[in-house]
């Protein structure tokens, strides 16, 4: 789904003595498709951005367009309940939210509460189960008997049971240990690819933004400071550091790399891989000399 911002300002408390500024003058077009990673130093707004990709708040000035649904400022928006089903967010530590006595019931609640019959909404909790990699005999198991890492694959079945075109993951590693993380981003990068989402994906990872996105938007003091692909950003380390911005461990390592071997290195790596193919190269071009 294609996702339009334009001149986007969000206020909390408007009009109260305890009004404050959140966001302001955003203007952001995400295409169908796109891998979008958000970052920035805590406060920077990304969590209040993302709140604005399903309506959760709606603008205090300009506008965001989603898909065919545009919400403005000002305007009283009806049928809201459209958007929320196209737009899935998985929010931090989203277990918290489990609540049924069944993983099954759990998942199928979204679908549910969106017109699907029993039948349709139990069908969609076993596929749901199945794409977030549990066997099908967790669903009948109490969600709170489950492991932590469990929980929130089933959290996160309940979002994808619902079938939306776009996918909003706000730090949706938080606490998990590195196998862990490690396999929950490969888990949503096969879901990207295979059904063909719109990710956003906010993090304070730098490795997760060089190795997943397609392009990155970097958030700084409300509003949007910069755009561009990984390999545009990461190449300006002193652009990141104006933001209160590292680089990813990689680029790092071959730029200390660069230095120790007095060479230019172009093509910085995004990822581990990356970084390997680059030494191999060195190294075999030394035993070549």
């Amino acid at each position: 789904m294609h996702i339009n911002i334009q001149n986007l300002e969000h206020r909390y408390q408007a009009n109260t003595p305890f009004e404050r500024l959140a966001l302001y003058d955003i203007s952001m077009t995400i295409e169908e498709g796109t891998y979008l990673a958000i970052i920035g130093h805590t406060g920077s707004g990304k969590s209040t951005i993302l709140q604005h990709l399903n309506a959760l708040l709606l603008p205090t000035k300009g506008s965001i367009q989603l898909g065919d649904k545009k919400i403005e400022a000002g305007k009283k928006e009806k049928n809201l309940k459209s958007v929320r089903k196209k737009v899935g967010i998985v929010f931090q530590f989203p277990e918290h939210q489990l609540f049924e006595e069944t993983v099954e019931k759990d998942i199928a609640f979204g679908p549910l509460n969106f017109g699907a019959s029993l039948e349709e909404a139990k069908k969609k909790a076993q596929d749901a189960i199945q794409l977030v990699g549990l066997p099908q005999e967790v669903l009948t198991r109490s969600p709170f008997e489950l492991s932590g890492g469990q929980m929130r694959r089933v959290a996160i079945a309940g979002v994808l049971a619902m079938e939306p075109e776009v996918l909003v993951l706000d730090e949706p590693t938080a606490g998990l240990d590195p196998k862990g993380r490690q396999d929950m981003m490969e888990m949503f990068y096969r879901l990207h690819q295979e059904k063909q989402l719109t990710t956003i994906l906010v993090t304070h990872s730098m490795e997760d933004a060089a190795k997943y996105a397609d392009k990155i938007a970097v958030m700084h003091n409300g509003t949007l400071a910069v755009t561009g692909t990984p390999q545009e950003l990461f190449q300006s380390p002193e652009l990141l550091a104006s933001y209160e911005l590292d680089l990813p461990e990689t680029v790092k390592f071959i730029m200390k790399l660069e230095e120790k071997l007095g060479c230019k290195i172009d093509r910085k790596p995004m990822t581990v891989d990356e970084t390997a193919q680059i030494l191999y190269s060195i190294l075999r071009g030394q035993d070549e000399q």
